[in-house]
């Protein structure tokens, strides 16, 4: 055939048709392979020109990715219920069993949602609560929220994060976690079962140092601490919790195999030294889990029935599997998903963040161009909103990537009907206007399309405020009011319906606008705008959607100034 512009309207309806419908599935990330599958499963006789029509797939597929970044997955939704509403009926219903059912029993289900607290929660960590609370939900069962808060060295807890991370879970879950667990307070039970496992010949004190055991694994050998005596391991975990054996001196190892084909589940390490003061317990203790270990242990204590985590923790899942069969314990069942990378903040970490935070590269853990839920929160995102993103990936393991336009886009669907419009003129400056008839009042819906019923009254007066880069000589139209003819730096209304197609322009009379700062995160940057706000009924706190602007919280309000913080557009 040579090029796609060989095939007709039909297969290139068959092929929209797929790549909409995968632009949607994968949130403006569609893949061709998997168009072409789709297309290829209806259409077989396409098959012998399979090669022809991937030029014709990947146009649509980069063209369907692109409507969904810029417009929307609801724009994307609309075109491809014109053109066949079964296949968006089959999108919808995937989407719906995207949280699909638990596998086992689930008779009682019990979840848990398991942060360091290092930090605040951040969009990553969204996904954790959205899916589990959604799931205990689902079967009326338990969410366990667990602090694994064992490290006291490299990942130390930050006190306030405690607190700041259960405001979050219930912000976002709209409840408060059933259990809540600092690991650091269950130390007793943690070490109890790491002597039991050593007692029963299920573990050992190992001191090799971590090159030469690198080495015993890579050679599937034994180390020479393997077959010691229990008495002798036994005699030497207590020298470690006594603080005798230094840091770095000695591990606990749980006995596998040193011939398993998985290198990392030979004989893997369980719990080690650390003499760094936890800011709970302070130094009452010398020995500390590493998280493979106290996390088993820890979801049998609580009687955790399923186990949400990153299929890069699978690892995690075959440790700990061997464990339970030292222990004689049933393990949970499992389920995993992939990464999701969010565009603008691909290089993030709370290690990262805090260490920036410190440095004084970021006003703290709500600055505006963090991806914390406290700086969502307080640029006015909707709990919704992540709910939306989450609920449409749903629980798989494709590695996917989306931006916070996604986001931005679920957000603004929650929150349009909500919010109040309202003017803010930016740069502005002041010009005269003169009427021919009598007419001192503009009255401006509340909401335009009456979601939110009422006007705000104004009276125009002799002045009023436009946007610098909106000023030009001759016609425009104020929005919702007149239409206008500039000469100089005065403007004459020549009517009060609309008579044309001029520019239409946002304003502001002098006599109620109020100076205003919008501060709009931008990369590594705050940009800060400078401008007036209509001064009618603002309330602290509240998001309005700023015409020709987009959504903005009001933060702060003083006699001197109404400062904003940017949303979304």
């Amino acid at each position: 055939m040579g090029d796609a512009g060989d095939f007709g309207p039909e297969v290139k309806q068959t092929v929209r048709k797929y790549a909409l419908q995968n632009a949607i599935e994968y949130a403006g990330e569609g893949k061709s392979g998997s168009v072409l599958g789709r297309v290829l499963g209806e259409r077989s006789d396409l098959r012998p020109n399979a090669k022809d029509l991937m030029i014709l797939i990947d146009y649509e597929v980069e063209q369907a990715n692109s409507l969904a970044k810029k417009m929307g997955l609801e724009v994307v939704r609309d075109e491809l219920e014109g053109i066949d509403p079964e296949a968006l009926r089959r999108e919808k219903h995937k989407k719906k069993d995207g949280l699909r059912d638990l596998p086992g029993d689930t008779s009682k289900v019990v979840l848990r949602f398991a942060p360091n607290p290092n930090g605040p929660l951040t969009i990553g960590h969204s996904r954790g609560v959205v899916i589990n609370s959604s799931y205990a939900e689902k079967y009326e069962g338990t969410i366990v929220l667990r602090f694994d808060d064992t490290d006291t060295k490299i990942k130390p807890p930050l006190m306030e994060a405690y607190s700041w991370i259960e405001e979050d879970f219930e912000w976002l879950s709209g409840r408060a976690a059933d259990i809540v667990i600092r690991a650091s307070e269950r130390m007793p039970v943690y070490l109890k079962q790491a002597k039991k496992m050593i007692a029963d010949g299920h573990g050992y004190v190992c001191q090799c140092t971590a090159e030469e055991f690198r080495k015993f694994r890579e050679e599937k050998m034994d180390c020479p601490c393997r077959v010691r005596a229990i008495s002798e391991n036994l005699e030497d975990w207590e020298s470690m919790n006594s603080g005798k054996i230094m840091e770095g001196g000695s591990v606990v190892r749980v006995k596998t195999s040193m011939d398993l084909p998985n290198p990392a589940l030979r004989d893997w390490p369980a719990l080690r030294i650390q003499h760094s003061p936890h800011p709970i317990v302070g130094s009452k203790y010398k020995v500390w889990p590493l998280l493979d270990f106290q996390s088993a242990v820890e979801d049998h204590e609580q009687g955790v029935t399923h186990i949400i985590r990153g299929k890069d923790l699978m690892d995690s899942t075959r440790k700990q599997k061997l464990l339970y069969e030292h222990f004689g314990w049933e393990y949970p069942e499992t389920l995993y998903w992939g990464r999701v990378k969010v565009h603008e903040f691909g290089g993030f970490s709370t290690s990262g963040m805090s260490s920036s935070i410190k440095k004084g590269d970021y006003e703290g853990w709500e600055d505006l161009r963090l991806p914390t839920l406290r700086a969502l929160r307080r640029r006015g995102f909707e709990p919704e909103s992540l709910i939306s993103l989450w609920s449409e990936i749903g629980l798989t393991q494709k590695d996917i990537s989306i931006s916070m336009q996604t986001l931005e886009t679920f957000n603004s669907k929650n929150i349009d009907g909500l919010c109040e419009r309202r003017f803010f003129v930016c740069n502005p400056i002041l010009i005269g206007i003169q009427s021919q008839e009598a007419s001192s009042e503009a009255s401006i819906p509340r909401h335009p399309e009456g979601a939110i019923p009422g006007t705000r009254k104004w009276g125009v007066g002799n002045h009023i405020f436009i946007q610098e880069e909106d000023f030009t000589e001759g016609k425009l139209r104020l929005k919702d009011f007149a239409d206008i003819e500039i000469e100089g730096s005065n403007a004459e209304i020549e009517g009060f319906d609309r008579s044309d197609g001029r520019p239409i322009i946002h304003w502001l009379p002098e006599g109620i606008a109020r100076r205003a700062k919008m501060f709009v995160p931008e990369g590594e940057e705050i940009r800060e705008l400078e401008g007036v706000i209509e001064d009618f009924e603002l309330c602290l706190g509240d998001v309005y959607q700023f015409e020709r602007f987009g959504f903005a919280k009001i933060e702060r309000i003083d006699s001197e100034v109404v400062e904003l913080v940017w949303l979304h557009g």
